[in-house]
């Protein structure tokens, strides 16, 4: 059984940062490709930023050149470096996986970008 669990959401202002984390239970995440998603009030859930066993990284039109996401394999975590924040990234966000064909998803973490 595998389980993810985000951390680091919270409220911040335009233009401030913030470091979400995913940690996983049950597997090593350095395994497996993983992504960062996003769901917003209202709208559908949509990809922010992928990374491969092997590094290979792709981010979302909307979020290329403010976000970084990476992994820290001794803590078996990926995380979500997010800068230049914007009202509109205001959002749950998700960690997810794929394993052996099935999907796993953490709890997400709210994040509020607002003045």
């Amino acid at each position: 059984q595998v389980q993810l669990v985000e951390s680091g959401g919270g409220l911040v202002q335009p233009g401030g940062s913030l470091r979400l984390s995913c940690a996983a239970s049950g597997s090593l995440l350095r395994l497996y490709f993983m992504g960062w998603y996003r769901q917003a009030p209202g709208k559908q859930r949509e990809l922010v930023a992928t990374i491969t066993t092997g590094g290979s990284i792709n981010y979302s039109d909307s979020v290329k050149g403010r976000f970084t996401i990476s992994r820290d394999n001794a803590k078996n975590t990926v995380g979500l470096q997010m800068n230049s924040l914007k009202p509109e990234d205001t959002a749950v966000y998700y960690c997810n996986t794929a394993i052996r064909g099935t999907q796993y998803w953490g709890q997400g973490t709210q994040v509020t970008v607002s003045s």
